[in-house]
């Protein structure tokens, strides 16, 4: 009698990732004796699949005496290899053929992980002892923390009167902020100073541009060799969060966009002329100069920290200041300051005082010109705010290169307005 395919998927997938795994195994024990091969390792599988087939205590069992045969197998060979990885796989190979009982799909894609890092030895190896510095190491480990710790235990709920205030959503600024910088180290390390940062900038505009160019900022700081790429990057930064309110006012309210369709393409194209200005003013200098920025910015990339956590969260102390303010005016003017408090808000984040002007218009509360000021008011308050924090984050020169970009792209909005 013919078999249902659900009677043969686990035996299937068993026998798939035991070949798998030992395929792997065996040809990185190549040089040496295999504790477990193809055949091994497959037949382990399926063992674990049978085991499990009868019941829990017949896996226990089967379990029990493949891990004393294990220790027998790493006692023999310590000397020689004192790594747990063999044993280790050939245990994982019993257990996945007993979880394909339960989702073969979860078995088999665990499968794949093993015999990825199994074939990545040496390569692991040589970036957590070779590549990885220290510093990152800690900055790393204080990310995580900072992401999978505190956050959860932070409530999401407003502790203030006026419901602005939320411990989460501040402390995500923070991990952002931190979370920015690490993807700019390792995208500095991987692609070089200028282009690593560059790609970082222009993604990290569309979480946060403000997150970015204070992290930027940390970066031009300590870095000052790297001053036309973080400049740059900034840049982009900001261009990708242009390109983000120009989305959300499509959203909320199309006869707006098409109103600032003209303000918006001058100012992207003021913020890609700043940009273009700080790679050539990088690129063109000479040689000998040239030279040694290079050393110097490969010197500093090697040494500089991914991120400081008191900056990070200086920036979210500062955002619920500028939050309470902005609740406090709008209760103090009404519906008459909606506009100043939009620009207030706009302090803090440029996208929900936009989109706040976009639903007003959409819902006939808001004539479309005083939306129109009321967007080009939003980017002038967000081009105030990320100047003085790129002055606080960078220092004079770093600030005045993103200032003057910054510049030229509420120039560009008001001129074509």
């Amino acid at each position: 009698m013919e078999l249902p395919w659900e009677a043969l998927d686990h035996w299937i997938a068993s026998l798939g990732l035991g070949l798998l795994i030992g395929v792997v195994s065996e040809r990185r024990e190549s040089a040496r004796r295999s504790m477990a091969g193809i055949r091994t390792h497959a037949l382990t599988a399926l063992l674990g699949c049978a085991a499990w087939s009868l019941g829990m205590g017949p896996f226990a069992a089967t379990l029990l005496v493949l891990g004393g045969l294990a220790v027998v197998a790493y006692w023999r060979s310590s000397r020689q290899d004192p790594g747990l990885t063999g044993e280790v796989t050939l245990l994982l190979s019993l257990t996945l053929g007993a979880l394909s009982h339960q989702s073969p799909v979860l078995a088999a894609g665990l499968g794949v992980l093993c015999a990825i890092l199994v074939h990545a030895k040496e390569r692991l190896t040589r970036w957590s002892r070779v590549l990885l510095r220290e510093q990152e190491l800690h900055d790393g480990l204080l990310l995580a923390a900072a992401a999978l710790v505190v956050m959860p235990l932070l409530p999401a709920r407003p502790i203030d009167p006026w419901n602005v205030l939320q411990p989460a959503t501040l402390w995500r600024v923070v991990v952002l902020v931190m979370a920015v910088g690490m993807l700019g180290q390792v995208l500095t390390r991987a692609l070089g100073p200028r282009w690593g940062l560059l790609v970082t900038g222009f993604f990290s505009g569309l979480v946060s541009s403000t997150a970015a160019v204070a992290s930027l900022g940390q970066r031009a700081r300590g870095q000052p060799a790297q001053l036309s790429a973080t400049m740059a990057a900034a840049m982009l930064a900001q261009l990708a969060s242009l390109g983000l309110l120009a989305a959300l006012l499509a959203a909320a309210s199309m006869p707006l966009l098409r109103s600032m369709a003209w303000p918006l393409a001058a100012a992207a194209a003021g913020l890609l002329l700043a940009a273009v200005a700080g790679l050539r003013q990088g690129r063109l200098q000479p040689g000998p100069k040239e030279a040694a920025a290079k050393e110097a910015a490969q010197a500093q990339t090697d040494s500089a920290r991914a991120f400081r956590l008191s900056q990070a969260l200086t920036i979210a102390a500062i955002m619920a200041l500028v939050l309470l303010l902005a609740a406090w005016l709008q209760h103090l003017f009404g519906n008459a300051g909606v506009l100043v408090g939009s620009a207030v808000v706009a302090l803090a984040e440029a996208h929900a005082a936009a989109a706040g002007l976009a639903q007003l218009h959409a819902s006939g509360s808001l004539p479309l010109a005083m939306a129109r000021w009321g967007v080009l008011a939003t980017l002038a308050a967000t081009v105030a705010a990320k100047s003085v924090l790129a002055f606080a984050s960078g220092g004079v020169r770093y600030g005045a290169c993103v200032s003057t970009g910054l510049g030229l792209m509420l120039a560009g909005a008001w001129l074509a307005a």
